[in-house]
């Protein structure tokens, strides 16, 4: 897994980051898990300070089942694949594509993984760290609400639709 450091943002750093694809993506999508677009384009780069860029292949695994970590992954392009394997041993299977979120359960209820996340195809992806989210909550909360909200309707638009439930993770 590519490993995420933490750096302290600054505006300087928020002005070499361009969310530019990311934004478009989220614009874009059509999906009905697709993450809608809470942003300003002030917001947007306010909060590109605290999201880190990742460049995946495909069947590259963000994380496994039970795994403790709250990263949410914004995916730019590319898709997810999500394995949820039951104590039967069945597997259940969502993708998630460019313009959602993945990662979100973990997020809001600090409890480990309850799916796999793979890269489907060459992926495009952002991360936000909890101890990034922290900062970002501190710094400029306006920001962290509109994106907790809107993480959280990803999640709860999931939970909400028997066939997406898997994709919440």
């Amino acid at each position: 897994m590519n490993a995420v450091l933490p750096v302290t943002p600054t505006s300087s750093s928020a002005a070499r980051v361009d969310l530019g694809g990311l934004v478009q993506a989220v614009s874009q999508s059509v999906a009905e898990d697709g993450l809608l677009n809470p942003f300003t384009p002030e917001q947007w780069e306010l909060l590109a300070g605290y999201l880190l860029p990742m460049q995946v292949d495909a069947g590259h695994t963000l994380f496994t089942q039970g795994v403790q970590d709250r990263t949410l992954y914004f995916i730019e392009s590319g898709s997810c694949s999500v394995h949820y394997e039951d104590e039967k041993g069945r597997l259940r299977l969502a993708i998630v594509g460019a313009g959602s979120v993945v990662g979100e359960g973990a997020f809001f209820s600090h409890r480990p993984r309850s799916a796999t996340v793979q890269a489907g195809a060459p992926s495009r992806l952002w991360t936000l760290t909890a101890l990034r989210f922290s900062e970002l909550s501190n710094r400029q909360p306006a920001v962290a609400l509109a994106l907790s909200m809107a993480a959280g309707s990803v999640l709860a638009r999931r939970l909400g639709n028997r066939r997406r439930r898997v994709a919440a993770t």
